[in-house]
């Protein structure tokens, strides 16, 4: 359960080429907003098996009709980035919809609610899912569920699947409520506000935060070889997205460290030389803006979960899991 995996408008995802989910932490664990200066679950459970039940009626709609309005209310964040591009990448290749669409239905489901003051408010959603990745079934998808405002949708903002042997085991208060993760916390290997930040720089020139992998010295390995390749180079730019409903949200786990959700901006630009064909696919294609005869410029969301540990156990960041897709293309000549 380690392959990357692309999203395509949040339909079933398969492994991709190897080329190719709480909403904010709070700074404080206690955070005043609107004057609610209380500490409480950010929901109830009737509440969060609402809001799964709300977004999953959204979401089949949309993948039936391939409408990226049928959900566009239900998803944000990285999820809703990815979500919105593959329904409108598909919508083009695909006007009448996919009227044979199977829909996805989730069961033995978990709720992490932590407890915390003012908005947003966040959840987290532990489920398994009607659909087999890379031939395997015991596979949980975790998804993090967002509300901005009392007057507000709850909307899923990140979605990562990990095999149900990798999922922590979660801290809890005394009352059994989840317990949300500091942006700053000091006591991890990397704090969660700089995780973003110190995976695209080990994309660039590699470093010593995180495990080796699928989705760290893999991928960096694959990419830098891309770079050196014959009759089309390939340049990266990767961002860490830090704000708003792309901020990374987290939850203590039992062992003091943290799972902790984060996203990232990755922008791949290709330039064939004369009489090198860029090969673009149906995706890429349907995306495009402007004419791509030698030169695209690719731009992806990814979001990953990983086990952040206790900085004195001198362990490194592991991946539990990773989801991008693309939201973009350029032609630029």
């Amino acid at each position: 359960m380690s392959k990357v995996r692309r999203l395509r408008g949040v339909r079933r995802p398969a492994a991709a080429a190897a080329t190719v989910t709480a909403l904010s932490v709070t700074a404080t664990g206690c955070v005043t907003v609107h004057g609610e200066r209380e500490v409480v679950p950010t929901a109830t459970k009737a509440e969060a098996a609402g809001a799964l039940k709300d977004f999953l009626a959204a979401y089949n709609k949309a993948e039936k009709t391939y409408d990226p309005a049928a959900d566009a209310a239900r998803v944000t964040g990285p999820l809703g980035a990815i979500n919105q591009a593959g329904l409108k990448s598909r919508q083009i290749q695909h006007p009448n919809g996919n009227p044979g669409a199977t829909p996805l239905k989730l069961t033995d489901v978990t709720y992490s609610i932590p407890r915390k003051a003012g908005w947003p408010r966040w959840f987290v959603a532990d489920t398994r899912a009607n659909r087999t990745v890379g031939g395997r079934k015991d596979v949980r998808w975790l998804w993090v569920f967002t509300k901005g405002g009392k007057d507000q949708l709850w909307q899923a903002s990140y979605l990562n699947l990990v095999a149900a042997g990798k999922v922590p085991e979660l801290k809890k208060d005394k009352d059994g409520w989840a317990v949300p993760v500091e942006a700053g916390a000091a006591n991890l290997a990397v704090a969660p506000k700089d995780l973003g930040k110190t995976y695209t720089t080990f994309l660039k020139s590699g470093g010593d935060a995180f495990a080796p992998g699928d989705h760290t010295t893999k991928w960096k390995a694959i990419r830098d070889r891309n770079t050196k390749r014959l009759g089309v180079g390939v340049r990266y730019l990767d961002y860490p997205m830090h704000s708003g409903a792309f901020a990374p949200v987290g939850l203590r786990t039992k062992d003091g460290g943290a799972m902790v959700f984060f996203a990232t901006h990755h922008y791949e630009n290709q330039t064939a030389a004369k009489g090198v064909d860029l090969n673009l696919d149906a995706d890429v294609k349907a995306l495009l803006k402007g004419e791509a005869n030698q030169s695209v410029t690719l731009e992806r969301v990814s979001n990953q979960v990983v086990l952040d540990p206790a900085e004195p156990d001198g362990g490194k960041v592991t991946f539990l899991g990773r989801i991008q897709g693309l939201t973009g293309a350029k032609g630029e000549q």
